[in-house]
């Protein structure tokens, strides 16, 4: 996968790209991320990305024709995702990172100040996409999430492969049952005894059913959209989940 990341902030980049995970994805050659300065885009001596806004209001607004210089000097692939981070967009959720994940080209835009040039969603971009419900003083950040998100996904970049990444939170559709290692008793806490059983059966059917309880508990909105069994369904009325009609 080749990830091209548009910001005025290429700074912000270089030691979180080079750690962990993202990291040793780069150095295997499993992902190519390009972080590319919006400022070798202008053309004055300022090195300006920003105007005011047309009809007033405080703050600075990006202007499109860096945006749009940056991103054909690309030449991406027909079809290929533009991605502009900003909090108007639609919230970046598993399925649009498994979804991305099998792009071979991704590009992320990093706005900035009070926000971008419509131009640039309308024409330049094919998604708006936020992080969360709350506002960040740029795109560097959740560039950089989405990055996390997208890479670990690749195969061979996560150990023992797609098993590693599949009972996750969110991409089972239920939030992740509770996890243990050693040691089995720590300051008297001790790890349940099923995981301990070696009965490989009785261990998925306690890691389901903890799974239910706990997405009952924390994320029950997940529950309307999740892929649930007959026996997944039993469980969770026994918790007294009733779902909406």
């Amino acid at each position: 996968m080749q990830v091209h990341i548009i910001t005025i902030f290429p700074e912000m980049f270089t030691s979180v790209l080079e750690a962990g995970v993202v990291g040793r994805a780069r150095t295997a050659g499993l992902a190519d991320i390009q972080v590319h300065n919006l400022r070798d885009f202008t053309h004055d001596r300022h090195k300006s990305v920003d105007d005011s806004p047309y009809g007033g209001n405080p703050g600075m607004v990006m202007r499109p024709g860096p945006l749009f210089e940056a991103v054909e000097s690309l030449s991406l692939p027909s079809e290929s995702p533009v991605i502009l981070l900003s909090p108007q967009g639609r919230t970046f959720t598993q399925a649009d990172a498994e979804r991305l994940a099998t792009q071979s080209v991704v590009t992320l835009l990093c706005g900035r100040y009070e926000g971008v040039d419509e131009r640039v969603s309308q024409k330049l971009a094919t998604a708006e996409v936020s992080i969360g419900d709350y506002v960040l003083t740029g795109g560097e950040l959740p560039a950089l999430v989405i990055v996390d998100a997208l890479v670990r996904l690749l195969p061979g970049v996560v150990g023992h492969g797609e098993e590693a990444t599949q009972d996750d939170t969110f991409t089972s559709g239920l939030v992740q049952h509770p996890q243990y290692t050693r040691p089995a008793d720590f300051r008297r806490m001790t790890v349940p005894e099923v995981l301990l059983s070696g009965d490989h059966a009785s261990v998925a059917r306690w890691r389901r059913h903890q799974a239910l309880r706990r997405t009952l508990e924390r994320r029950p909105d997940l529950l309307e959209r999740a892929v649930l069994s007959p026996a997944d369904l039993e469980e969770l009325a026994r918790l007294g989940w009733k779902p909406r009609l």
